[in-house]
């Protein structure tokens, strides 16, 4: 258990929710910020408990308090139980991060059809994240005792305003510029008390990008400046930085964190 005496490093947030937690950036943004000193997280996941449950016991070896929620953001009553045990275990909430999307490529989700994946990205990643951030700052503006400087950070997507070829951005680019202009809304209602901010990754290596190699592996690589893939790590830096003090004066705003877009990249043919 962490010493409740102890203020966390340099004025991150002491309890947070970081939803989508089993996995890739999500369990890395849980990491990140128990090791600058979290003392309470609560881990979401909505089917992989046991990734959900190696999150946790990473979170616990660095010195921090971990929860868990079971939760599937697609439905109503199930956003309203994870809000409600949030607020109810962590009572003061510093930051919450709505990191959670549906995987539609990889798994059984590959094999289904165009409409499909829409609808599942449409239904969790958009109406999904939208109902539950409001769920938040209802519960957020409703406490006597309600901490300005709040922080709330979603994941967008950097080529969804710049448009990128074929069904994965057809799927994800509408699905991610929806959720950054809600954000930047959401920024405009909720000011000064809660800071809202998006994250929007480039080429990460998570799941479906530790499988892909030849064109996907060049093109990664060489749409960065950095010359290289991203990590969950660099996103959830960034994500820890906008949840702490440190960022007291950034809301409203969008953090690519794509090593830099390389504009002189061209694209193959037949990829």
């Amino acid at each position: 258990m962490p010493d409740p005496s102890k203020n966390s490093q340099d004025g991150f947030p002491d309890n947070s929710v970081i939803t989508g937690a089993s996995s890739g950036i999500g369990r890395a943004i849980a990491i990140e910020m128990a090791r600058r000193g979290a003392k309470r997280l609560l881990i979401h996941y909505c089917s992989n408990q046991t990734g959900a449950e190696q999150t946790a016991a990473a979170v616990k070896n660095l010195g921090a308090e971990a929860l868990l929620c079971q939760a599937d953001l697609s439905t109503s009553d199930d956003r309203k139980h994870l809000v409600e045990t949030a607020f109810s275990e962590l009572f003061t909430i510093d930051a919450w991060v709505n990191n959670a999307g549906v995987d539609v490529l990889t798994g059984d989700a590959a094999s289904f059809g165009f409409e499909e994946k829409l609808q599942r990205l449409v239904a969790v990643d958009l109406l999904g994240t939208i109902s539950l951030s409001r769920l938040v700052v209802d519960h957020w503006l409703s406490q006597a005792d309600c901490k300005a400087m709040s922080s709330m950070i979603f994941i967008g997507w950097d080529q969804a305003t710049r448009g990128m070829e074929g069904e994965a951005g057809e799927m994800f680019g509408p699905v991610k510029a929806a959720v950054m202009a809600y954000a930047k809304n959401l920024a405009q209602s909720v000011a000064p008390k809660i800071r809202v901010n998006t994250v929007a990754p480039g080429w990460i290596r998570t799941a479906w990008g530790s499988e892909v190699g030849g064109y996907w592996d060049r093109r990664a690589k060489q749409q960065s400046l950095m010359g290289r893939w991203g990590t969950p790590e660099d996103v959830a830096k960034a994500v820890v930085f906008l949840s702490s003090r440190e960022s007291s004066f950034v809301t409203g705003q969008v953090i690519e964190v794509n090593g830099g877009w390389n504009r002189r990249y061209e694209r193959e043919d037949g990829g």
